[in-house]
C-alpha cells in the first residue's frame, strides 16, 4: 500500500520515493557590477576591481573594436588597439571625466586618437623605408656602367636591324621572348626545322655585326 499525505485542497501527494517530483527553480544571477552605471565602474576600476573592469569591457569593447577596424582595416591591428585602450583605462582611470561625456564616448575618442597615431606612424615608417631604398639605389648607381649598357643596347639594336625580318622575328621570340623553338614555330606557323635554321643563321650574322663594332659577341650562343 502506498503511503502518502493529503495536501492542501485535498490533493493526494504520494510519498513513494519514485513518485516524488521536485520542481527546481532556475534563478538568473546578474554578473558583478551589471547594474552599476559607468561612473561607478570607473570608480571601482580606480580601486583595482577586476569585476568592474570586466563589466566595462563587456559593455564597450565591441564599439571600440568596430571603430578601430574601420580605421585600420585589419582585424589583428584592431584587436591589438582594443587591448591597448582598455589597458590605459585600467592603468589611468582618472583620465575619464564624466563632465565631458559618457565612458563610451571617452573610450571611442581615445581609440580614434590612437588609430590616427598608428596610421601616421605607419606612413612615416613607409616613407623612411622608401627614402632608404632610394638612397641605396642612388648609392649603387654607376653612371659609367649605365652609359655602357645604353650604348650596348643601341649597338645590339643596330646589329639586329641588319638581319632579315624572318631571322629577327625568330630571334626576338626565342631570345628576348623566352620561347622554345617549338613555340616559336607554332607562333610563326613555320616548321620547327626552318625556325632553328633561321635562328642559327641570324645569330651568326649578329655575332659578326657586333664584332665589327668592337663588341664581344661571345655571349651569343646558337
Amino acid at each position: 500500500m502506498t503511503r502518502g499525505t493529503t495536501g492542501r485542497e485535498g490533493i493526494w501527494i504520494s510519498s513513494h520515493p519514485d513518485r516524488l517530483r521536485r520542481r527546481t527553480e532556475v534563478v538568473a544571477v546578474d554578473p558583478p557590477y551589471a547594474r552599476t552605471d559607468d561612473v561607478g565602474l570607473v570608480i571601482a576600476i580606480a580601486r583595482y576591481n577586476a569585476d568592474a573592469f570586466a563589466e566595462a569591457y563587456r559593455r564597450h569593447a565591441g564599439a571600440v573594436f568596430s571603430l578601430a577596424q574601420r580605421m585600420l582595416w585589419e582585424r589583428a591591428l584592431a584587436e591589438e588597439l582594443v587591448q591597448e585602450i582598455f589597458l590605459r583605462l585600467w592603468e589611468q582611470p582618472d583620465r575619464f571625466d564624466q563632465a565631458r561625456g559618457s565612458l563610451r564616448s571617452f573610450l571611442l575618442m581615445d581609440a580614434h586618437a590612437r588609430c590616427v597615431d598608428r596610421i601616421r606612424s605607419d606612413s612615416r615608417r613607409r616613407e623612411r623605408e622608401e627614402r632608404t631604398a632610394r638612397a641605396a639605389i642612388v648609392a649603387d648607381y654607376d653612371i659609367d656602367l649605365e652609359a655602357y649598357d645604353l650604348d650596348m643596347a643601341e649597338q645590339v639594336r643596330d646589329a639586329m636591324a641588319t638581319l632579315s625580318d624572318a631571322e629577327r622575328r625568330a630571334i626576338e621570340l626565342a631570345y628576348f621572348g623566352g620561347h622554345t623553338y617549338r613555340e616559336v614555330a607554332r607562333i610563326l606557323d613555320q616548321p620547327e626545322g626552318t625556325i632553328k635554321s633561321r635562328i642559327r643563321t641570324g645569330l651568326v650574322r649578329l655575332r659578326t655585326q657586333l664584332l665589327d663594332r668592337g663588341i664581344d659577341g661571345s655571349w651569343i650562343v646558337n
